[in-house]
């Protein structure tokens, strides 16, 4: 009778067991299975297109922002950086975040805004289109939108999952947008490749005064690979298509969040150890060409860590910024200090002006 008990207790424990392995297997299948990647040299819609030229001789300001899903207040850790969470507060939270950054986009009155990390429905966020509060704040700009992330629900942390997550970029401006495309990176091969977004940059094309065009492009390199060299890949990769546009004698901004450290010793300027992280190694020599002029601002820090909350002990260093064709005339550019109170980036702005 003892003997048929234990029999019975270590079949169940067996079951539970196998059950568990196959829900591991299970998932992990689902995972692999639904993992893909959109489509390449997409035709992106126009929103709210303006009839606005580009004029030469004439200073215009482009500002780019990482607005980190709207999650990122100066208290906020994220657990993919070894910090504590893996979503917003609360949806009320990402709706005053955005917010507050979009009120300052709204204030500085750029002529061209770049943003990236915009979600538009995904379980870190609590479901919102973050796109809504951008148009809210930016009534009179045309708008292009480029999704970047399209995950399959991520059940980790297991207390408080990830989920599924649908991101992107977007690029607004007071210009006419003749097209834009969108068009996909490299990334990794490996299982890391779930964890970092289906990466890609948009172009958008508007029309000059001397019948040439200016080309801006919004981009957000891989951040969380192996070695940090997919990043580079990816940079040669938006030079190689930039190359292409400045033979036929048109204007070249890039910009946006390259994840690597623009200043190449932020640590060093900023005062503060950096950490062997892969976003945050330098550009290596001979990536940009000398037509192109990489524009990185040292004024303060672009980027903070989000191993743990923000104070004057975080890593912080400068990975976004613009490159910029030698048809263009840099006029200013800085870092917007924002101390990281509603992402974990600040904003950059740059003056220009297309060489007539």
């Amino acid at each position: 009778m003892k003997k048929t008990k234990k029999n019975s207790v270590l079949i169940s424990l067996l079951s539970v067991v196998l059950l568990l392995v196959l829900i591991v297997v299970g998932y992990v299948a689902y995972v692999f299975i639904a993992y893909y990647r959109i489509e390449d040299n997409l035709a992106l819609a126009v929103d709210n297109n303006s009839q606005k030229t580009v004029q030469t001789d004439t200073e215009y300001s482009i500002m780019t922002w990482n607005i980190g899903f709207g999650a990122y207040s100066d208290d906020y850790s994220f657990f993919m950086d070894g910090g504590k969470y893996s979503r917003a507060f609360s949806a009320e939270a990402v709706d005053e975040n955005v917010s507050e950054m979009m009120k300052v986009v709204k204030a500085k009155n750029p002529d061209i805004a770049i943003i990236q990390e915009v979600d538009i429905g995904s379980t870190r966020s609590y479901g919102i289109d973050e796109r809504e509060i951008v148009y809210d704040y930016l009534p009179g700009y045309a708008s292009v939108f480029a999704q970047n992330y399209d995950s399959s629900y991520l059940f980790y942390p297991i207390l408080s999952p990830h989920g599924k997550s649908r991101s992107g970029i977007m690029t607004e401006t007071k210009f006419n947008i003749l097209n834009a495309t969108r068009r996909s990176l490299p990334v990794e091969s490996g299982f890391t490749k779930l964890l970092d977004l289906d990466r890609c940059y948009s172009v958008s094309y508007l029309p000059v005064s001397d019948g040439k065009t200016l080309c801006v492009y919004n981009m957000h390199l891989s951040a969380y690979t192996t070695d940090g060299t997919i990043a580079t890949e990816q940079l040669q990769m938006l030079v190689e298509d930039m190359q292409a546009e400045y033979s036929k004698g048109n204007y070249i901004i890039c910009g946006g969040d390259f994840n690597k450290d623009l200043l190449g010793n932020s640590s060093e300027v900023f005062g503060v150890s950096g950490e062997d992280l892969t976003w945050a190694q330098p550009i290596p020599d001979g990536v940009i060409p000398d037509w192109l002029t990489l524009v990185a601002c040292s004024n303060a820090p672009s980027c903070r860590n989000a191993d743990r909350p923000y104070d004057d002990t975080n890593f912080v260093l400068t990975i976004d910024g613009f490159l910029v064709s030698g048809n263009i005339d840099v006029v200013t550019a800085e870092v917007i200090d924002e101390a990281f109170a509603h992402s974990d980036h600040n904003p950059v702005i740059m003056q220009f002006k297309l060489k007539g």
